[in-house]
Formats: C-alpha cells, sequence, structure tokens
C-alpha cells in the first residue's frame, strides 16, 4: 500500500506542475513610422522655423494662424515657430480677437526623401539552373550613398488683426536634416546622421 501511494504521489505532483505552468507570448509592435523618420522631420522643422524673421510691430499681441498648415508632424512644427517667435521677445494671443497682429502659416512641404545612389555594381538575384531560388548577390560599390533626407518648408505672412492691412510676408525657409550611410571602395562604410547631438547618441 505504502509502495502504491509513493507511486501515486510521484504521478500527481508532476501533473499538478503542468497544470499551472502557464504560456507567455511576446509580441512585437511595429509602428507605422520609425523614431528615425520622426526625428528627421522634427529636426528639420527645427532649422527652418529658425530662419523665420518676420517683421512684427513691438509691442503688440500675435497670434498664429495655422488653417492652412497642414503635413506630417505638423503640431511639432507649429510649436517649434511659436517656440521661435517666443524666443524673439513676441507675446503671443490665444485667439484673432485678443491679437493685435496675424501670423498666417503655410506649409510647402514636411516629410522625407531617400537617397539611393550607387558607383559600381547594385544588388540583384542571380538565377540558378534547376532551382527555384535565385542567389543574392550583395551590392558591390566603389562609392555608394543610401539614406534618408528630411525636408521642412514652410512661408509666413503677417498682417493687421484690426484692419487687414499688409505687414510683411517672407518666403518659403528650408531646413534639412540627414541620416545617411556611405560606402568607398567596397569595405569602407560610416554613418552621417545629424538628427541627434553627439553627446546625446547611444
Amino acid at each position: 500500500m505504502s509502495r502504491f501511494f509513493n507511486l501515486s504521489a510521484a504521478l500527481l505532483v508532476p501533473s499538478l506542475l503542468l497544470s499551472l505552468s502557464g504560456c507567455t507570448n511576446l509580441e512585437e509592435s511595429n509602428p507605422p513610422r520609425t523614431a528615425t523618420e520622426e526625428l528627421l522631420i522634427s529636426t528639420a522643422a527645427e532649422r527652418a522655423a529658425r530662419k523665420l524673421k518676420l517683421k512684427l510691430p513691438s509691442g503688440g499681441k500675435v497670434f498664429v494662424d495655422t488653417t492652412n498648415f497642414e503635413g506630417t508632424d505638423s503640431k511639432y512644427t507649429i510649436a517649434a515657430i511659436r517656440s521661435h517667435l517666443l524666443s524673439r521677445g513676441v507675446r503671443l494671443a490665444d485667439d484673432k480677437g485678443s491679437a493685435d497682429t496675424i501670423v498666417e502659416l503655410r506649409a510647402d512641404a514636411l516629410s522625407t526623401d531617400r537617397i539611393n545612389f550607387v558607383v559600381g555594381i547594385p544588388s540583384f538575384n542571380l538565377p540558378m539552373p534547376l532551382s527555384s531560388s535565385p542567389i543574392s548577390i550583395p551590392q558591390l560599390a566603389l562609392y555608394g550613398e543610401h539614406g534618408q533626407k528630411g525636408v521642412a518648408s514652410f512661408a509666413a505672412t503677417s498682417y493687421n488683426a484690426k484692419t487687414g492691412a499688409y505687414i510683411d510676408a517672407q518666403q518659403p525657409q528650408f531646413g534639412y536634416s540627414h541620416n545617411n550611410k556611405t560606402t568607398l571602395l567596397f569595405f569602407f562604410s560610416w554613418i552621417n546622421n545629424d538628427t541627434i547631438p553627439k553627446n546625446q547618441q547611444d
């Protein structure tokens, strides 16, 4: 009887442990845009915002009209423009009714361009006889440049909030950012990313 009890206990304990064990699945999330792409656009927007030099009357309040300002990361760009105006000593108004001057913004570009330039032999697939899977031949570059460039461009016009009279206008100002990988003589390569300060890079 004791032998039977010991055998039953030996079988029961693993069964209980198996019944208590759980299963954990870790799922990776894939956001629609990478952090690098977001940094490219926001960095370009900051650089373009710093180039805005509208002439504005001193003393009064300014309302920033963003009705015609649309594009990727437009909210961040508008905040960058407002921050730039504040740094110049401009007092911002919450609405048109309390403003003395209106600054109307319009966006030309808030996006990224892809760069793909090769001097040499680009990568290609080599068909193999009697095989359904071709062999992938890597790129052989005497000189190659691959990456993305952020582009921000916007313009502004200012006018009197009470009379609608023209005050000043500025043509589109451009800001750029880069994340490129350069290859030289097949084996030597380096990355140029100007969106993150060197002292803050990982």
